[in-house]
């Protein structure tokens, strides 16, 4: 149970590392911008599944209630799935910021000239 979340939200997950790979279109595709990318993903998704089991581990179960047994333990998959998507964003996004201003900087000088 404690991986449920990301294989819930690998799907998604795997739908945005296809769209960093090929966004956008403009930038040169040299080895060293694809190695950039390979190593920003693998360390997304090692961030995700750290986050995730972290989320997993700090979910408080609920006592017994009113509502049984089972009330509220929804919260120990949402947690992980939040943390996780949440580790992800936060090394794409900068990742992304990164890699326009390492490459997209050169290709517009090289066509101003």
């Amino acid at each position: 149970m404690r991986y449920l979340s990301i294989l819930l939200l690998a799907p998604w997950l795997l739908v945005l590392c296809g769209i960093y790979w090929a966004y956008p279109r403009d930038l040169p595709r040299s080895a060293r911008r694809r190695s950039f990318d390979v190593v920003v993903l693998l360390l997304a998704a090692v961030a995700t599944t750290l986050a995730a089991v972290a989320g997993f581990d700090t979910a408080e179960l609920p006592q017994v209630g009113e509502f049984g047994r089972f009330s509220g333990g929804i919260w120990q998959q949402v947690l992980p799935a939040l943390y996780g998507y949440g580790a992800f964003v936060a090394v794409l996004l900068p990742a992304l910021w990164l890699r326009q201003r390492c490459w997209g900087r050169r290709r517009n000088a090289e066509g101003e000239h």
